[in-house]
């Protein structure tokens, strides 16, 4: 779509099931994101209140009919999904408008491939717009769905503000507490006490995502830590009162949620061989048939009796919000015979029920295409919505890992989920968002150390697969050139394990993480595999950039193939001080928990190489790093290098978790202590 072009929606897709709007951007300098907003309009234009306004810490409707579905990385830098259920809105909604907002003198014109996408409920794209022209805006409207009769239409808005998100509310009539969001400050926090309906489910204003959930922790009895999130400072505009009179209505979303405490019990056990009972139990599998089957209803049970947790899987479905229940290896007669399926989903909302089959795969057994369309064609004959396959594979930029007959995905919609994502789904809502039900925050937290368990065969991406070998014995050996078919199976494999270690991370310090691409082409998945195929070809490496939020720049992953070495480096700016020994001073007095080995490297402003040395000789005589022109030191690169596994497999010695370990080691020592701190005056 162009600019200003409108479409109906009718005339796109005959499904009728909520449609899912996704928004995305390439961030080319790693260092700011964009968060999405819905605002909920009626015939004047302005929002009725300020249930209307759908943020990260009011993720949704009153009624669900709109959700926002998280921030997701993605090959192409970071998604926003928002599900939209156009059938459950309210008949006083005219406008749903498609926003949104960047922090302080951030601008939507710094960030590359500015998009917008429209799915129907089976998966289908319908439309796309991209917005080309975007420069000084801090807020911008990216679409509307909006009625027409009755039916819906979507208009191509491409509206900016250079007011920010102020400016932007303002045309919808709601006013900004300019204290708060604006500058980026914190807000302050909320003190309402906490609501809970009947059997743990959080009431219709608890935020379920998105909100910043508690990060203290109690660590005197173990159990989960329960903290206010922020006060939303966005406040709806004066309403009227029923004598004439104008009040100011402040929106308050701040809830107690129920976290994981961050220290672990003491251990009663009397020997370190005594294993401590789980609710999750691996022992007594024998086969691959009993490893999927009880993976497949551990997670079912958790979706049923943890909401949020539920709701998160299955709201990436397009499914609808509703009460979830969940069947283990449903018979469905196909054919002469029958199939069974690992298990059914199905979500009743108001007189509907949506369901979708699940088939599970564990460890490294990969998922079949016969299975697959067989249940395909089942849920089509039944008026099944979707077929959901989980495994330890990993589908980039929405691809299914699985090529099937597209015939059979006219009506029913094919999703596949990593155990790696619903690992990290689970992380973030025990360990950082928080639950309504402090039992709920245990009850993920041991679903999480099941999945953890080697015999449970949920790990994740654990295997380079069998290009792997032969593809590093060339570089070795030097033959490796371009055309080789397995040099492009090993680039795929190398973008799923970075975005396996960005989702990992991201569960574990509850930031958003995502790759950081610098061109506009890196979008297309395509583009990025040859880039990886031709470095591979070249220098016998692959690399990958990952933005961390805490961390003083972007974080730079090479694998060298020739030498056996992962390097992890960030670049850090230097701290303003008048003399280059008394800013490496500085550093250093940063770097205490770091490894001996750690490689610093002084850079002189422009200047793409400068003096080098080894952390432990840095200690012993700072002056090293000091320029012998008397060059002014303008940032610092640090390297650390890590042994590469050699096997294929998921050994100790693997690739995979050599990348894994190499990845946590230098977070771990050397980008969690360090602060960007270039613009602090100092003398010396």
């Amino acid at each position: 779509m162009v600019k200003g072009a409108n479409v109906e929606l009718s005339a796109l897709t005959e499904a009728t099931g909520p449609v899912t709007v996704a928004l995305g951007w390439t961030d080319p300098s790693g260092s700011g994101e964009a968060d999405v907003s819905v605002l909920l309009t009626g015939p004047d234009g302005k929002v009725r209140g300020d249930g209307d306004f759908v943020f990260y810490n009011q993720p949704a409707t009153a009624d669900e009919s709109v959700r926002l579905l998280g921030k997701t990385p993605t090959g192409s830098g970071s998604e926003d999904r928002i599900l939209v259920d156009l059938a459950a809105l309210a008949p006083a909604v005219h406008r749903v408008v498609i926003a949104a907002s960047r922090y302080g003198d951030a601008t939507f014109g710094e960030l590359n491939d500015l998009r917008l996408g429209v799915s129907d409920s089976s998966g289908e794209p319908l439309l796309s717009y991209d917005i080309r022209d975007a420069g000084p805006e801090t807020a911008f409207i990216f679409g509307e769905l909006y009625r027409r009769g009755d039916g819906w239409k979507f208009r191509a808005v491409g509206q900016g503000y250079d007011t920010g998100l102020g400016g932007l509310a303002t045309d919808f009539g709601i006013s900004v507490d300019e204290s708060g969001e604006e500058d980026g400050s914190q807000p302050q926090a909320a003190q309402e006490p906490a609501e809970e309906t009947a059997g743990g489910v959080p009431s219709d204003e608890t935020p379920v995502d998105g909100a910043q959930g508690p990060q203290a922790a109690d660590a005197t009895d173990g159990g989960p830590s329960t903290e206010n999130t922020t006060e939303q400072v966005v406040k709806p505009a004066a309403e009227e009162k029923g004598d004439g009179g104008r009040r100011n209505g402040r929106l308050r979303t701040a809830k107690k949620r129920s976290t994981l405490p961050k220290a672990t019990k003491p251990s009663l056990a009397d020997g370190p061989a005594w294993q401590e009972a789980r609710l999750f139990s691996v022992s007594g599998l024998r086969n691959d048939h009993e490893r999927e089957a009880r993976a497949t209803a551990t997670l079912l049970s958790i979706m049923m009796q943890v909401p949020e947790f539920g709701r998160r899987l299955t709201a990436r479905f397009n499914a609808p919000a509703g009460t979830l229940q969940a069947f283990a290896e449903a018979s469905f007669k196909h054919g002469d015979g029958k199939v069974r399926p690992d298990g059914v989903i199905r979500v009743a909302r108001a007189g509907r029920i949506w369901t979708a089959l699940v088939e599970t795969k564990t460890g490294g057994n990969p998922l079949k295409r016969e299975q697959v369309e067989s249940y395909l064609e089942v849920a089509a004959r039944n008026g099944y919505e979707a077929v959901i396959t989980l495994s330890n594979d990993l589908g980039i930029d929405g691809e299914h890992p699985l090529t099937v007959d597209k015939r059979r995905l006219r009506k029913v919609a094919l999703r596949h989920l990593s155990w790696a994502e619903v690992a990290h789904e689970a992380h973030m809502l025990a360990h950082h968002l928080g639950v309504a039900n402090p039992s709920h925050a245990w009850l993920l937290s041991e679903f999480l150390h099941y999945l953890r368990q080697d015999g449970a065969g949920c790990q994740g991406f654990q295997d380079m697969g069998t290009a792997w070998v032969p593809v590093r014995d060339a570089i070795k050996a030097g033959t490796l050139r371009l055309g080789d078919k397995r040099s492009m199976q090993v680039a795929e494999s190398w973008e799923k394990l970075v975005r396996q270690l960005c989702l990992r991370l991201s569960g574990e310090t509850g930031l958003t993480i995502a790759p950081v691409l610098r061109r506009r082409r890196d979008g297309d998945s395509s583009v990025r595999r040859l880039q990886t195929v031709g470095s591979l070809v070249e220098a016998g490496r692959m690399q990958a950039e990952i933005r961390v939020p805490s961390a003083a720049g972007p974080v730079l992953i090479e694998a060298d193939l020739r030498t056996g070495q992962i390097e992890t480096t960030v670049e850090i700016p230097a701290a303003a001080r008048a003399r280059s020994l008394t800013r490496v001073q500085w550093l250093l007095r940063q770097l205490g928990e770091a490894p001996p080995e750690l490689r610093v490297e002084a850079l002189p402003p422009g200047a793409a190489t400068g003096p080098c040395d080894l952390l432990k000789n840095l200690k012993a005589e700072p002056g090293l790093l000091v320029p012998p022109d008397g060059a002014e030191i303008g940032s610092f690169r640090l390297t650390l290098a890590t042994g590469m596994g050699v096997r294929r497999g998921t050994e100790e010695a693997g690739f995979v978790r050599s990348v894994d370990k190499a990845l946590d080691r230098f977070y771990g020592s050397v980008v969690r202590g360090l602060r960007a701190d270039g613009g602090m005056a100092g003398g010396g």
